[in-house]
């Protein structure tokens, strides 16, 4: 009887821990395919910067991201597949090239996403018409 109440206890103490365990917050998963982002690029800089995307152009994750071939409600961010992805890596290296040459890399006067685009998918090649 002792025994079978020791393994019972071993086992809810068992059980309790896994849970506990999962409840943890879990590490983010490293990002994957980067060519121009810093390999070591913390998760929150990451999502700070795909936000500054969102922002600079006015448009979702899905703009640049392809959906998962198992699961097309969902986004492989390491995949290749959409061509917006190999045009925002182009221009961030033409940003990051212009702000060395002119700007010395100076934050204040930077050449960034927004600089062209003004939070739209295309940037306009010239002023709207007056009404």
């Amino acid at each position: 009887m002792k025994m079978k109440k020791t393994l019972v206890v071993a086992g809810a103490l068992l059980t309790a821990v896994t849970l506990c365990s999962l409840a943890l917050p879990q590490e983010p998963e490293k990002p994957k395919n980067l060519k121009v982002l810093p390999k070591n690029i913390s998760h929150d800089e990451l999502i700070g910067t795909m936000r500054s995307f969102n922002t600079a152009l006015g448009v979702k994750c899905n703009f640049c991201h392809a959906p998962q071939k198992d699961d097309p409600k969902k986004l492989d961010f390491a995949s290749d597949d959409n061509q917006h992805k190999d045009v925002a890596r182009a221009m961030m290296k033409m940003t990051s090239r212009i702000n060395r040459k002119f700007f010395k890399g100076r934050e204040v006067m930077a050449v960034t996403c927004y600089s062209c685009h003004h939070g739209n998918e295309e940037p306009k090649t010239k002023p709207e018409e007056a009404k």
